[in-house]
Order: structure tokens, then sequence, then C-alpha cells
């Protein structure tokens, strides 16, 4: 069994800065940061949701967003003084949950995925208030979550992407541990955060990583009840209505034009259903507006320049945050996090819910649309969309580069070296839907009948230009293989329709490249998202501040 970085058990809620702290020192530094920023609601707009329960719901996903800027403001007071902010920094609890995670991990590709989830976990005072009341859950102790987002930071953190997944979606769960008991739970079919409520953090990591293929790095789990505080802490937030509110269930009243809000007022706002058209696409673009404000007042120089205010706004977030030791010990990581937080405002981040549709056996659930969701996942694991490709150099020329050899001037014969029926033509999809030109199918039969282990490239060693070509089909595809120097033999060779009419063809003379895929082949990178994932993705900049 390989070993995925495991450390030690750190039990929640553990005191790790008991001892005094020296400022600058590595445990100063890591106490000052906290957690990244959730994105918008992540439920899907559902006409079906009733009143029940809704308003704490909505108040609930929404409060994941408590830890934007907060990683900023923290690494900032770090950096002015810690001593002056010790205190604060000790409410923030950390818990190590590698031991729990009982399924094969994906690889590290380098890039930062942190999940975020926000905990309605009804234990204390403050929670029990805010709570959703679940009549049926006798233990007053017992946690759900609506917010499960991802964020992720490429490896080369110049790109971001906060995912968000429906809380009602029915997913395959693996086997997990339960949190309690610790007693192995098999795999099922359930709502995924169900995952959160009976095997906690550990499995709701380990069940994203199953579907999506991701590495999930770090977590963070953010308690909504601290959100009142946090808001008061930044002397209130202001908005900006079209028309007054008078909400019976929210309890919750406002005049058009402006308003400053405080904690209590906030937490209304924020879970407002019936207002304006009444969508939760109009409530989603509401709270974006009002989370973007967030950022920017907790970012600002106002508040970083007031050591009692930033004391102050601080001791709020940190008492809402829960993160794993590896994520608060490392400073480099939450300086990322930090950089990318701020960035909210600037435009820097995409906001991209999974593309989903209602679940055949229950219209009060939903699944996620394929194979559209599956591309949006590839396209994280390789962090291809919006890349532009290197010039590639031709082995005829030895050092000259060579023009840019787009995927629409590839021709590709796919051959299915294992012994999945219908491989070849499953990757050649792939390949047609991200523009190269598939000319054919067919077999390849390894030495003994047994399956290909590797995927393999092969171009015609007469043709000098070949190997640029081979160059951009071999960047198309995960992992990458090496191209070489002569083709192979083809067994029942077909010709290939594309599912889609293509843009074009290569042209006359181009080579062909006989991509042959081996049981290591993982996907074709994608560059081109579907419209279903493009249409549910909006940028910070699209965040007006206007009234609503």
């Amino acid at each position: 069994m390989t070993d995925y970085r495991s450390v030690p058990v750190v039990e929640s809620g553990q005191d790790y800065r008991a001892a005094p702290t020296q400022p600058g020192s590595r445990m100063a530094r890591r106490a000052a940061a906290a957690a990244p920023p959730p994105p918008p609601d992540d439920r899907p707009p559902r006409s079906h949701r009733g009143d029940g329960g809704g308003g704490g719901q909505n108040k609930m996903r929404v409060l994941a967003w408590v830890s934007i800027g907060v990683t900023t403001v923290m690494v900032a007071g770090a950096l002015t003084g810690y001593t002056v902010y010790r205190d604060a920094f000790s409410n923030i609890k950390q818990k190590s949950v590698n031991n729990d995670i009982i399924n094969p991990r994906p690889p590290d590709t380098g890039a930062l995925n942190v999940l975020l989830v926000g905990s309605d976990t009804r234990a204390g005072t403050g929670n029990a208030k805010y709570g959703q009341k679940m009549a049926r859950e006798a233990d007053a102790g017992g946690k759900r979550t609506d917010t499960i987002i991802l964020l992720h930071l490429s490896p080369d953190r110049n790109q971001a992407r906060l995912i968000s997944f429906p809380r009602d979606s029915m997913v395959q769960i693996p086997k997990c541990k339960n949190e309690t008991t610790k007693q192995e739970m098999p795999t099922h079919r359930g709502m995924i955060n169900s995952a959160y409520s009976d095997g906690g953090i550990a499995c709701t990591m380990s069940t994203i990583e199953t579907l999506t293929g991701i590495r999930v790095n770090h977590f963070v789990e953010v308690d909504f009840s601290g959100f009142k505080n946090i808001v008061d802490a930044l002397g209130g937030i202001e908005i900006c209505l079209q028309s007054g509110v008078n909400d019976k269930a929210t309890h919750l009243v406002l005049p058009p034009g402006k308003s400053l809000l405080n904690g209590e007022k906030a937490l209304g706002y924020v879970r407002l259903r019936h207002y304006g058209d009444g969508s939760d696409i109009q409530r989603i673009k509401r709270q974006q507006i009002f989370l973007s404000k967030v950022v920017a007042k907790a970012t600002s120089s106002d508040l970083l320049t007031d050591v009692g205010k930033l004391r102050d706004f601080i001791a709020a977030a940190a008492g809402s945050v829960t993160m794993d030791p590896e994520l608060a010990n490392d400073t480099e990581q939450l300086i990322n996090i930090a950089m990318s937080a701020k960035q909210l405002t600037a435009g820097g981040v995409k906001f991209t819910t999974i593309p989903w549709g209602p679940d055949p056996e229950d219209k009060n659930r939903v699944v996620w649309k394929q194979p559209d969701a599956n591309e949006l996942f590839n396209s994280i694991k390789t962090d291809t969309v919006a890349a532009t490709p290197a010039p590639s150099a031709s082995a005829g020329t030895g050092t000259k580069p060579k023009a840019t050899v787009k995927p629409e001037q590839v021709k590709v014969q796919v051959l299915n070296g294992t012994k999945t029926v219908g491989k070849a033509r499953e990757v050649a999809d792939q390949l047609a839907k991200e523009g190269f030109d598939v000319v054919g199918l067919g077999n390849f039969e390894a030495a003994g009948g047994q399956s290909l282990a590797k995927t393999e490239i092969h171009y015609a060693k007469t043709i000098d230009t070949a190997p640029d070509y081979a160059s951009t089909l071999a960047g198309a595809v995960v992992p990458k293989p090496a191209p070489a120097a002569g083709k192979v033999t083809v067994t029942n060779p077909q010709p290939y329709t594309a599912p889609t009419p293509t843009t074009g063809a290569s042209p006359k003379g181009t080579p062909v490249m006989q991509l042959v895929v081996g049981e290591d082949f993982d996907s074709v990178k994608v560059t081109k998202l579907p419209d279903s994932v493009n249409n549910s993705t909006i940028t910070a900049s699209e965040q007006k501040n206007a009234c609503t």
C-alpha cells in the first residue's frame, strides 16, 4: 500500500499553542492564517424546494463564505506583529484525518486543492440557535453540510476556480469509516452531503476524490454560527435593494435603497427567498454581491491598519474555522490561498457549479450531467482550460522551432491496445471533441496477447515533420506518452465518424499519427469546456456592485 503522506493523528480541538509563542517564529507564522474563501451558493435552482428548512439551509451554505479574506488578513497580521493577535489565533481548531481515508487516492499533480465545507453542527449554544430544525435527529450534536466546494489553484498558481457540488446530488459514496464508531461503512448510493453527516470530513474528501479523480490536498470546515459575529466585527455590510423587504420567514424588514446590515440582519438577508422573482438564480446573485462586499471590507486598508478592529475580526473568524494541521502549519500554502482570496475582488477567480439534471428516480434530487461533469474534472486535473501550447521543434531541424501544430491539423488513428471493448472509440470521441482529426479506429495486439501496459504514439519514419504532429498529440494525452518513429500493425481497421461534425479536416499530405491506447490511459486534456459548464461559471468581475 502506497504511503500517502500519512501524519500522526491529532485530535480535534486540541490546543496546539499552549506554549508561549515568539513573534516571527514558525509557530507564529503558522498561526497567522485561516480559511480560504468559499464561493457562492452551490445548490442548483430547483422549483421543488419548499419553505420548510430552506432558510437555515441557504444561510448555512452561504456562511461558508465567512472565511473569504480571512487568510489574507491573518497573514498580514503575522507580518505586522503577531503578538497583537496571538490570543485570537489560538481559537483556530485543527483536525487530522489522513488515517481515516481508506480508499486509494489520486496522484498529487502540484496543484493546490482545498475542500471547503460549511458545517451546521448543532453542538454548542450558538449553532443550536441557528442550526436546521431536524426533529428526526435526536442527537443535538449531529452535523450536516449544504456547502461542499473545491478551491483549485493551478500548479503555477496563475489560475483559480471554485467548484460547487450541489448538496442534493445523488452519487456513489465509497467505503468510509463512520466518524463516531470508526467502523467501515460499505459503498452505497446516496446524497453527497450524507458522506459528511456519516463519515465526517474524511469521508467527504474521499467521496470527492473518488468521483472526480482530483487529489484533495487540504480541507477547511467553516462553522456558520460565527458568521453574525464576523459581520459585526466588520462594522456591518452595506447593501442596496431595488425594492423593500418584509419577509415573515426571516423576520427581515428593509427599506428600498441602501441599508447597513449588522450580523443578525445579514443572516436574514443571505437566506432570503421571497424577494424579486423568488428564484434561486436571483438569490445566488444577491449572495455573491453581498459576499464580494465582505471580501472587499475584510481586505481593506481601513481594517488592516486598525489594530483593534483587525484583532476583533480575526478572533471572530478564527473561532469559526477548523483545518488540517498540514495546511495550518504551511505558511507558504496559506500565503498562496491568501493571494487567491484577494484576487476575488479583482475578477481572477472562476465560480463553477457542477452541471446537473434531475434524478430520474427522484425529482427532488439531482444527478451530474455526463460527460460534461467529467470534462470539467479532467480540465481541473490537467489545468488546460485557456492554456496556450508552446511551439514544437521538428526532429529534422534539431533546434529551430516550428510553428505550433494545432489539434485540427493532426490526423489520428486510434488503436485499442487493451482488452476493454470500445476503448478506441471512447478515446477517439474525446480527441475529436478537442479538435483532432480522427481518421480511423482499430486494434493492436501486444506480444503474448496481453494488454498494452502504457499508451504509445507512433509515426512514419520517413516524414521529417511527423515529430511535430506527434508532439501536439502527446501533449493532449494523460499521462503523456513518448512518441516513437515507426508504425505498428493494425488489426480490424475501421473508419471513424465523430459524434459532432468537426470544423474542418487537416490538409492533404498531413502524416497520420497512431495512438495506441494502453491500460495507463487516463484522459484527453480538456481545453474546451461544454456549454453546460460555461453557462454555470461566472468570474468575480461579473459580480456587479449594484442594487438587487
